[in-house]
């Protein structure tokens, strides 16, 4: 979207990135742990998404393992929800990954998470095993996702908006 831009994480983005965590998550992320993350850049890829309305809109942690990419944490900014906040900034992740060598990708979701499951079938995931009682707060199961081609196909464009908080 006009004025949306993908751009790394850096520490001055912190105090957005946790207020988003909080307020996206039963048992969200620390400060240290994502500061240990920004000091991991061989693995670790940090990214935030900017529109001309939040220094900070969205969020996403990955780490590239041999030719997969790892979607570790994924959360939106309440008031951006459903605007395809999380599709841009996932299909930005997509494209960056693929250039580091990434051909598939995996993340894991709460079952009971609609908004984020309908998102990620959208992009091509689909569920490849089930970790039991894996969350807390309340505890819940873990879907565990994979998109086996990460590349989009040649020509291939961009196909409605959704979002959603892994």
């Amino acid at each position: 979207m006009e004025g949306w831009r993908v751009e790394p994480m850096t520490a001055a983005d912190l105090d957005d990135v946790l207020e988003i965590e909080e307020v996206s998550f039963t048992n969200p992320w620390t400060r240290p742990m994502f500061e240990r993350e920004l000091l991991n850049p061989g693995v670790s890829h940090l990214y935030v998404l900017r529109t001309g309305d939040w220094r900070v809109a969205a969020f996403c942690m990955d780490w590239i393992v041999a030719d997969e990419l790892h979607i570790n944490n994924l959360a939106v900014r309440p008031e951006c929800r459903g605007a395809g906040v999380a599709r841009a900034l996932l299909e930005s992740v997509f494209g960056h990954a693929t250039s580091l060598g990434a051909r598939r990708a995996t993340l894991e979701v709460r079952r009971s998470n609609a908004a984020a499951r309908k998102l990620y079938e959208r992009l091509g995931f689909s569920v490849a095993a089930i970790r039991k009682e894996y969350y807390s707060h309340p505890v819940e199961d873990a879907l565990i996702l994979w998109r086996d081609e990460l590349a989009p196909p040649e020509g291939a464009g961009g196909e409605g908006a959704g979002q959603g908080a892994a």
